[in-house]
């Protein structure tokens, strides 16, 4: 550091210097220091575009940079303070020093940069940092910057965003289920009332010839239509006659026994007897004549 350079500029701001041999201790004028805005001093902190969001665990850069007219002189910037606060730690900092030209004139600064650890969340400070300019006189000059915000977040979680997703899915394939099923069932449903109708349409015409048509092929005609709707209630192939003996058509014992002596030989039958096997076959089958 040149220090007459500081001196001159100290003496050009209107400090004057004072033979103490001359004058008296006690009535000494009380020496004045200027303010470094007075010498062309300026301190900037925190950095470019202002401080940008930090997560907790972090380490960010915290650059306070000194600059001042050169003019032929250096200065010695010594640091002071530190960057700790609440919620942050200093690390550790360094210094670079570089020249620029402004406005025609050349400009010095050196640039201090903190490395502060982010260890709480919230709304914190870095701190206001403290600088000493040494001169001739004996006193320093002081130099502080402003203190600057620094927002701290929570680290990102993507769980409650993961389970939200899964949740979601999870909810939309049960919708999807649930509406599937209900439009099976309603396919379902059609299908057996379709059945139904089919099944009611031939035992009526059926009905309609139990006084016209031989017995016997009525009969097995009859046969033919109970052997459809049970093939369609059990899904499968039937013989009605094993069906009856396994005890799965309960009540139809006497309807194949009729069935059974048509194929096997039959014999002349009276129209009304023919209208009352229709009638025990409509009723086995749950199918009524006329549709609800």
């Amino acid at each position: 550091m040149e220090n007459d350079s500081l001196n001159t500029a100290v003496d050009s701001a209107g400090v004057v210097a004072v033979d103490s041999t001359a004058v008296p201790d006690s009535a000494a004028p009380e020496m004045v220091m200027p303010t470094p805005e007075q010498l062309g001093i300026s301190i900037v902190s925190g950095p470019q575009g202002g401080m940008p969001a930090v997560t907790v665990g972090d380490t960010f850069e915290f650059p306070v940079t000194v600059s001042w007219s050169v003019q032929g002189s250096a200065l010695l910037v010594v640091p002071t303070g530190s960057a700790n606060a609440k919620g942050l730690t200093q690390v550790g900092v360094s210094q670079e020093s570089a020249r620029s030209v402004k406005d025609g004139k050349e400009i010095a600064s050196i640039t201090f940069t903190y490395k502060i650890a982010a260890q709480d969340t919230g709304n914190l400070h870095v701190p206001a940092m403290r600088f000493e300019i040494p001169t001739q006189m004996g006193q320093p000059l002081d130099l502080r910057s402003e203190s600057v915000d620094v927002r701290v977040n929570e680290p990102f979680n993507p769980l409650p965003i993961v389970v939200g997703l899964v949740v979601a899915l999870l909810v939309l394939c049960a919708g999807l289920w649930r509406a599937k099923r209900r439009a099976a069932a309603r396919e379902a449903v059609a299908a057996r009332n379709a059945a139904q109708d089919a099944l009611r349409e031939k035992m009526v015409v059926l009905k309609q010839r139990v006084n016209t048509a031989d017995s016997r092929e009525w009969l097995l005609e009859l046969e033919s239509i109970c052997k459809e709707y049970v093939a369609e209630k059990f899904g499968l192939a039937v013989n009605l006659d094993t069906m009856v003996k396994d005890g799965q058509l309960e009540g139809w014992e006497s309807l194949v026994e009729e069935f059974a002596h048509a194929r096997y030989g039959g014999g002349k039958r009276d129209g009304f007897e023919n209208k009352e096997t229709w009638k025990g076959a409509m009723k086995l089958m749950g199918v009524s004549e006329d549709e609800k």
